[in-house]
């Protein structure tokens, strides 16, 4: 069972990514999201993690599949992945400190830079194919020594994708 959210919230070619201040991937830049509560759905999870860390009332955010991961071959953690426009009469300003880490805005370039080592190992893999369509997959990731090893796509069927 995948017990966390991730939410890449956009404006135009800008998204509104957070440094994380504390494990995991402490630094580095990623997201909006976090655990789900007991018995709470994916999409009300990463909603109300939006609004808790953001302050940003979203009223819908696009499902877009899932991410998981493995280390050292040991089934290790995953997270319901989200994408959602912020609102343009949504005014926040950047850079702000919160409880989790500094919130800011960036430019999808320099968060798919390859020279990028700002941002976690596998969101090149994953964010700009969650960009480019309405399909929605699960990336799976293979690491060893922190480093990914290996990774597959594989496109969600329609069961998985009502029960998420």
């Amino acid at each position: 069972m995948i017990k966390y959210t991730i939410c890449f919230l956009k404006r135009q070619s800008r998204f509104l990514m957070l440094n994380r201040l504390h494990p995991p991937i402490m630094g580095l830049w990623n997201g909006v999201g976090g655990k789900l509560e007991p018995d709470e759905a994916p999409l009300s999870g990463v909603l109300r993690e939006v609004l808790e860390e953001t302050g940003i009332p979203l009223k819908s955010a696009a499902y877009k599949g899932m991410v998981t991961w493995a280390i050292d071959g040991a089934s290790h953690g995953g997270m319901h992945a989200f994408i959602a426009e912020v609102p343009d009469d949504f005014d926040i300003k950047t850079p702000v400190l919160i409880d989790e880490g500094i919130l800011d805005w960036r430019e999808l370039e320099w968060i798919l830079h390859p020279e990028n080592a700002g941002v976690p190992e596998n969101l090149p893999f994953f964010l700009p194919d969650m960009l480019a369509g309405d399909d929605c997959f699960h990336y799976h990731f293979c690491y060893s020594n922190g480093t990914i090893t290996s990774h597959e796509k594989t496109p969600l069927s329609e069961a998985i994708l009502q029960s998420s």
